[in-house]
């Protein structure tokens, strides 16, 4: 090799810049939701992957709205204030006092520190909770378990936990046209002024649905879906999740977060996505390469 040789570091460089191309003009203007949370929360250089990633993805003309979990800090609140934890089909019973807690932690410490990973990257953040401009309106849901002496599921008082019922995404828009990045704590207002927890993959869904969203990212703590022998299912349509349900495939813990994406992608989402958080740069392995990372679910 001459010493006008290319480096191959830097070529390989170039070359992926090329391959990502074709998904810059294609995504320009667009907006893409992603819900963070699980173990890649918690690790700090995860958490710098991911701030740098919504960053560059505001560089290029994207348009990214962040809606965060919590769970596990949560409980860990609860746990050094010494308040126990019940869970019923894996939704925490929400009275009162865990509420406020919930909501302390939520928009309170992890809110504003993923805002400042993203000030950190060179980005500007805003963090809002579903209540702000009536950006999401909640009801009330009801738990079911087993009753093990009559055989039968039973209703479950779950307090103030909720689901959306309705999402008006103008601060969304507002926001990201004036060049920030929302990122929105899963806590919202129901119509009988209670305020509710709401379970952050249905919350980041509704609103990927609202505004339209090109892309919905739900990273989590696994590959994606995974078929019998453990390989990644890249692609994916709702009949075949269906199928994949109905045959054990697709089962525990996954379930609820398909059926997340396929309600998103009916609600006008051009596809969801299922990722590995715990996989640096994750989401720009999915954007920008021909191969992706996780499980795209479509129409």
């Amino acid at each position: 090799m001459t010493d006008n040789a290319p480096d191959p570091a830097m070529l390989a460089k170039a070359e992926t810049l090329v391959e990502a191309l074709p998904y810059l003009q294609r995504y320009a203007g667009a907006t893409f939701v992603v819900k963070y949370g699980g173990h890649a929360m918690g690790d700090p250089e995860l958490a710098r992957d991911f701030a740098e990633d919504v960053v560059l993805l505001q560089a290029i003309g994207i348009k990214p709205i962040v809606v965060h979990g919590g769970g596990p800090q949560i409980g860990a609140m609860l746990k050094r204030l010494g308040v126990e934890s019940q869970f019923v089909g894996g939704l925490r019973v929400t009275d009162a006092e865990t509420a406020k807690i919930a909501e302390m932690v939520l928009a309170g410490s992890i809110n504003k520190e993923i805002v400042g990973w993203i000030a950190q990257a060179g980005g500007r953040a805003v963090g809002i909770t579903g209540k702000d401009a009536d950006l999401v309106t909640a009801q009330k849901i009801e738990g079911r378990e087993p009753d093990p002496l009559q055989g039968i599921e039973r209703h479950v008082d779950l307090g103030f936990v909720g689901e959306p019922i309705a999402v008006d995404p103008s601060i969304l828009k507002s926001l990201s046209a004036q060049g920030f990045i929302p990122v929105v704590s899963p806590i919202a207002l129901g119509l009988d002024g209670h305020t509710y927890n709401i379970n952050a993959d249905t919350m980041a869904g509704a609103i990927a649905g609202a505004c339209g969203a090109a892309r919905f990212f739900l990273l989590t703590d696994v590959a994606g879906v995974l078929d019998k022998s453990g390989e990644l299912m890249t692609d994916l349509e709702p009949n075949r999740i269906a199928e994949l349900k109905a045959d054990g495939t697709i089962s525990g813990g996954m379930i609820p977060k398909v059926e997340t994406c396929v309600s998103a992608v009916r609600a006008g989402v051009d596809a969801a996505v299922i990722l590995d958080g715990r996989v640096p740069h994750a989401m720009l392995l999915e954007i920008f390469t021909r191969r992706g990372a996780g499980t795209l679910v479509h129409a």
